[in-house]
């Protein structure tokens, strides 16, 4: 399996001496490719977590694939893990692996290893997207050396923002989504109320990810006296977009019009008129059917500053795999350091 940059962007770039392994690391699968040149990505793989034993267990299994070593040695790797990264020791949240990156470094045999949160290397990846790689949804164009916002909601709500610096950027190491959120009209002040049952805080990413999808259709049932048929959030999303459930659409357009609110937040407080970004695992399946919902009117709803608002671009992130864009750049500025 191939994936690569738009042509603008690798057609002539020189290939590198040696392959360099990105991965983007999640509690269910890893994902792996070589990358050969600037933005030419080779022999992706996705590997599910569970079947491995360590991470390390994971990349040597990458690493010898037939369709990996005919690519030769590697020496340098990029990692983005969805799981805070402070330090030499990851333990990650919502799986078992736990290791050091200086001792898996040395136990795979690389000269480089470096391993970013998962949204800070997707904040990395925005200046590298192409025009095929999202989809805008309302806004003017962005404004050039402007910050950038990005946040995406799946197991959880990430946030994060990209500020220029120099000839390059900046990315936050943000947990904005465990803000305290805040309602925007009496309905989100009940679904609130119920949600206040089960948690001391409610946070922005309470509702605004998987669990999420499914405390929202809860408290809608709760407010409207509905009789409550247990469902996951992927089957309540099914329903919806196939309009075979009314409460099932509601819940996505509660939710979108939580999401459009928490983004016009970021937005106003990075000042981020280069764009705002939806990555995630949701939103990108929701397909027309979120450019249709409340969320750009949320995002613009903000008294006096509407105005400001309405020409910030926000775009739905739809690279099949846009953390390896992040890593790699990442990666290119530690080695040519």
């Amino acid at each position: 399996m191939t994936a690569s940059l738009p042509a603008h962007s690798a057609s002539h770039a020189a290939s590198f001496d040696s392959a360099r392994l990105l991965a983007d690391v999640g509690g269910t699968n890893a994902r792996f490719a070589l990358e050969l040149a600037p933005g030419s990505f080779e022999a992706v793989q996705v590997l599910a977590c569970g079947d491995h034993a360590s991470f390390a267990d994971a990349m040597r299994a990458y690493l010898a694939s037939p369709e990996v070593a005919a690519f030769g040695k590697v020496e340098h790797a990029a990692v983005a893990i969805a799981n805070p990264v402070d330090g030499d020791r990851i333990r990650m949240t919502n799986h078992h692996w736990q290791f050091s990156i200086e001792a898996v470094r040395r136990e795979v045999g690389l000269q480089t290893l470096l391993v970013v949160n998962d949204f800070y290397a997707l904040a990395r990846s925005l200046p590298h997207l192409g025009e095929g790689d999202k989809v805008q949804v309302g806004g003017g164009s962005p404004r050039a050396g402007a910050p950038l916002g990005l946040l995406g909601a799946g197991t959880g709500l990430g946030v994060s923002g990209l500020i220029p610096a120099g000839d390059s950027w900046t990315a936050l190491n943000s947990e904005g989504g465990h803000v305290t959120f805040s309602p925007a009209n009496e309905l989100e002040v009940a679904v609130l109320q119920y949600a206040w049952r089960e948690f001391e805080h409610v946070s922005a990413e309470r509702f605004l990810s998987g669990a999420g999808v499914e405390l929202i259709y809860r408290a809608l049932a709760h407010v409207q006296g509905l009789a409550l048929e247990p469902l996951a959030a992927p089957e309540i999303s099914r329903r919806a977009l196939a309009g075979e459930c009314e409460l099932s659409k509601q819940v996505l357009e509660v939710f979108c019009g939580m999401l459009g609110t928490v983004a016009g937040n970021l937005a106003v407080t990075l000042g981020a008129q280069g764009g705002v970004y939806i990555g995630g695992g949701i939103v990108p399946r929701l397909g027309e059917r979120f450019a249709a919902s409340p969320f750009r009117s949320r995002f613009e709803q903000k008294g006096r500053f509407a105005s400001y608002l309405a020409g910030v671009p926000t775009y739905v992130i739809t690279a099949e795999y846009p953390a390896f864009l992040g890593v790699s750049a990442v990666l290119a500025e530690k080695l040519s350091a």
